[in-house]
């Protein structure tokens, strides 16, 4: 009697969301406004570029490599608001250099464009489910100064604030969104800020209060992602213990977690941190790519970091990423985008080189 052969176990892999701008886009936005309307053609040849190149990776999920984001990913929802200032929240980073968060300087808070405008374009050329990035809550509560703002309470800003996220969160799934994903990079920053963990906790329960107003069904295409932030293959925050931010990590009210590993020094000690917080509803999407890193992974290499961190997490809840997007920031050309598509090219072929190897020693129970 002969037996089928046993199907392999299928691990979801997915993309984060940035990936670096064409070199003729980039010039161009350091010569004119990002809104120029001269740039259209050159944003919807970007993303349809992007889109096409991701497919060809063998990606079954793509994102449009926030191509038409404003300048970066943290700020591109509120970029031209007229009440604000550019001197806000600074981030420092591991080689010197500094970003900055806009500041509010007047009430009210208000977003200027929604994450769903950017996938009414990717979703004109894909072929294959599409993820749309968003920022969190507690990133662009930054923005609110210190010392206040007159007629404007933060506890206003705040309700102002979790209206829009939630406004932009329902317009995305309600488009088709494969996944929505909420940048948390500021998760770990905030411990090294605060190493009493006060500012994270408050980051977690702000969060929390916003994916509270979404169902368990709403939840499942909902995920949180966290790296140590990345910038011309700097980070803000890499010397910080995970130990002291997955704990939390893990109490926000989501299915799907995004987490940095590949660059870690001890991917070991991290995967057991995450076994022992990990919730059962939860799947944790492992870095399997370092876009910091200046070469490009084999997919051997791959496939061996999907089978180490099967040790720790059970199949039905592992998925694989990147540990980043490759160019949160619109003009960082440190990573160019043949390396880019080449990086994710070997973690779609590692993931199902991993595939291809459990098939017959797992169940899938999800």
């Amino acid at each position: 009697m002969t037996y089928a052969k046993p199907a392999p176990i299928a691990i979801p892999t997915e993309p984060i969301g940035s990936i670096p701008r064409p070199p003729d886009l980039i010039q161009k936005l350091a010569q004119v406004d990002s809104e120029d309307p001269a740039l259209a053609a050159r944003y919807e040849e970007a993303v349809r570029d992007t889109i096409e190149r991701f497919e060809a990776t063998g990606s079954l999920v793509v994102t449009d490599g926030e191509q038409r984001k404003y300048h970066n990913f943290l700020t591109y929802c509120v970029h031209g608001l007229p009440n604000t200032s550019a001197d806000g929240f600074k981030i420092p980073f591991s080689d010197g250099h500094t970003r900055r968060m806009l500041r509010l300087t007047r009430g009210p808070f208000r977003y200027l464009r929604y994450a769903d405008s950017y996938l009414d374009v990717a979703m004109r050329y894909a072929h294959v489910p599409v993820k749309q990035a968003v920022i969190s809550p507690s990133a662009l509560s930054l923005m609110y100064p210190a010392e206040g703002i007159p007629d404007y309470p933060r506890e206003q800003f705040i309700e102002d604030l979790l209206r829009e996220h939630e406004t932009e969160i329902r317009r995305c799934l309600q488009k088709g969104a494969h996944k929505v994903q909420i940048d948390f990079t500021e998760a770990r920053l905030a411990t090294k800020i605060d190493p009493s963990g006060q500012l994270l906790d408050s980051f977690i329960d702000l969060n929390n209060l916003a994916l509270s107003r979404f169902s368990p069904e709403e939840r499942r295409r909902i995920g949180v992602h966290t790296c140590p932030g990345g910038d011309f293959h700097a980070t803000h925050s890499a010397d910080v213990d995970y130990a002291d931010l997955l704990p939390r990590f893990f109490e926000l009210k989501a299915d799907n977690f995004y987490v940095a590993l590949a660059c870690e020094q001890d991917r070991r000690r991290v995967l057991k941190i995450i076994r022992k917080y990990l919730k059962p509803r939860q799947r944790i999407f492992v870095g399997v790519i370092s876009p910091n890193r200046a070469g490009i992974e084999s997919a051997e290499e791959v496939r061996d970091r999907v089978l180490e961190a099967l040790e720790y997490i059970p199949i039905e809840q592992l998925g694989t990423t990147d540990d980043c997007g490759f160019a949160p920031f619109s003009d960082d050309t440190s990573t160019s985008r043949d390396t880019a598509f080449a990086k994710i090219r070997a973690r779609v072929l590692g993931t199902a080189l991993a595939e291809n190897l459990i098939g017959g020693d797992h169940h899938d129970t999800g």
